[in-house]
């Protein structure tokens, strides 16, 4: 049983969100349920939301521009995308519109609740926080949570920031995929790797390639992924 965190869930299907609300009410969350983009942009300038469940699917507003506008009114908050759109291109789109995560509908009670304990999962800081990561024209200020490839920021998502210290710190050698999972999204079902997919996808776009023209981040194929060193 979890203490309250506060749940904004953005789902016009009645049914649907009745099913969540209670769902989540059962396991002790604090829910607030709206059924359109307007309601849910209005929500998060009040009390703001823990963690948001966002349908794309919304009867006013384009639910990947709410995403946008969320990301900019809560910039620290998990946005975890419910949807019916399992393409890949919508996933794309999805998590860079600011998404942190993307469940495909149909899914069980126990994935979603598995998701949701993932994203609310914050380690307190210590003084290890302070520290400056550099691996070749990559600084990550792990004080700030900001990356900078050749002294320009780049634009890093959460999960994609958590994704790039994981892979730095273990720089040279292959982190599994199995791993990657469960440090940064608590999970292991197979059906979950395209969220893991796409976010080193992102990564790898922003990131570029090295002045060489080699890759940062290398597949290691069955495996899981290596982030090479200079």
């Amino acid at each position: 049983m979890v203490s309250g965190e506060r749940v904004l869930i953005v789902e016009d299907d009645p049914s649907a969100g009745a099913g969540l609300t209670l769902s989540l009410t059962e396991h002790g969350y604090d829910v607030v349920l709206v059924t359109t983009g307007r309601e849910a942009l209005t929500a998060a300038e009040g009390r703001p939301p823990e963690i948001v469940l966002l349908d794309l699917g919304l009867p006013d507003l384009d639910g990947v521009h709410v995403c946008r506008v969320l990301r900019e009114k809560l910039p620290f908050v998990p946005i975890v995308m419910v949807t019916a759109r399992d393409a890949d291109i919508d996933v794309v789109v999805g998590l860079d519109a600011g998404a942190n995560d993307y469940v495909v509908k149909p899914f069980t009670t126990a994935v979603l609740l598995a998701r949701l304990r993932a994203h609310l999962r914050r380690p307190p800081a210590t003084d290890a926080d302070s520290e400056v990561m550099t691996v070749g024209e990559l600084h990550i200020d792990t004080a700030s949570h900001r990356a900078f490839l050749a002294g320009d920021e780049i634009e890093l998502r959460p999960k994609e920031y958590a994704l790039l210290h994981l892979l730095v710190t273990e720089v040279g050698r292959v982190v599994t995929r199995d791993r990657l999972l469960n440090d940064l999204w608590d999970l292991r079902w197979e059906s979950s790797t395209k969220t893991l997919d796409m976010h080193v996808h992102a990564l790898r776009r922003k990131l570029g390639d090295r002045p060489n023209g080699s890759a940062w981040i290398s597949t290691v194929r069955s495996i899981g992924y290596r982030f090479e060193s200079p």
